[in-house]
């Protein structure tokens, strides 16, 4: 004999908008990892004409442009406070994030090794909010972060080095990583009077960020650059990929899921640039950095899973269906 309404044995229909969200934001977090590795293919084009932070600086302007017909009544309507917060939140997430990690690349951090910094974002994001937040992630999320970890390490392995660079400069890509983390966890926790759709958003934290590369870039060398192909290519490829996509998915993926979550799924990333390198520039792929893919997957699945605070379903089983 068995506890509970009788009925309850019989298998229950297939909550069909729960199933087509739960793929809905898998095919979300999927075109994020493609859109966000793809600043990296971007960057390529223009390697040999500007610098990389007069390239953000145009792309941030890009998007400024284009979205402002879009947003402008809204902007009218809105409380001068979540104005900037916003603000606030995008220059932590643009500018701080791709300026630190940028700069240390130009003070002679290795391009392998600042990338790994940058891709400890889902550690970064657990622990501010385990230490800020009180929010304390179960020990198969803590196993999942340290597996994608492993998995980046096996994929990035061979560009890893050490220079003769000034050792505060190994600080800019962990704190521009940790500028994005901390504007993630902003943005999921402050929730104002008046929301802005997430056109809006963009906007703001794409004009911030443009000022505060001004600032930046403009002190280092001219802001208009002689134009070329390779840096047209690069603003529009940044723009609309790196910006449009990777941004826009990213806050779009935040605001339907946790953010240990959406940032464990950034684990992909550096696998799937070296997919875009092959595909587009016929650079070498190796076993090793599959491997790390498959070992990144392995640690996201167990993120997901872990993070959704959901029992198996054999523990489900056994609490409804308890015999005497």
């Amino acid at each position: 004999m068995l506890n509970g309404n009788t009925t309850d044995i019989l298998p229950r229909k297939t909550d069909k908008k729960a199933v087509i969200g739960t793929f809905s934001l898998l095919a979300c977090e999927a075109l994020l990892v493609v859109a966000w590795s793809s600043g990296f293919v971007g960057a390529r084009f223009s390697i040999d004409y500007t610098s990389a932070l007069v390239v953000v600086f145009w792309r941030c302007v890009l998007v400024t442009v284009i979205l402002f017909p879009f947003v402008i009544r809204q902007l009218r309507h809105t409380p001068l406070a979540t104005l900037a917060l916003n603000s606030g939140i995008g220059l932590l997430a643009m500018a701080g994030y791709l300026a630190g990690v940028v700069k240390g690349i130009e003070l002679g951090v290795s391009a392998g090794l600042a990338a790994l910094m940058a891709d400890l974002l889902p550690i970064g994001t657990a622990l501010l909010a385990l230490i800020f937040m009180r929010q304390k992630p179960a020990n198969v999320v803590w196993l999942g972060l340290l597996l994608g970890v492993a998995g980046v390490l096996m994929v990035s392995w061979g560009s890893l080095s050490l220079k003769a660079v000034p050792p505060w400069a190994y600080a800019l890509p962990l704190l521009g990583m940790l500028s994005l983390a901390g504007a993630t966890l902003l943005q999921k926790k402050f929730q104002p009077s008046t929301p802005l759709n997430l056109t809006t958003t963009l906007w703001l934290q794409s004009a911030a960020s443009s000022v505060a590369f001004a600032v930046v870039a403009g002190s280092q060398g001219p802001l208009l650059p002689e134009m070329s192909r390779g840096l047209a290519l690069s603003v529009l490829w940044t723009g609309l990929f790196s910006t449009f996509g990777g941004y826009g998915l990213y806050w779009f993926c935040l605001q339907r899921t946790s953010a240990v979550r959406v940032t464990s799924v950034l684990f992909l990333s550096p696998p799937v640039t070296l997919l875009w390198a092959w595909a587009m520039f016929g650079e070498p792929l190796s076993w090793t950095m599959l491997a790390g893919m498959a070992v990144s997957l392995l640690g996201i699945g167990m993120v997901i899973k872990g993070d959704s605070g959901k029992p198996s379903k054999i523990s489900r089983f056994m609490r409804r269906y308890r015999p005497f």
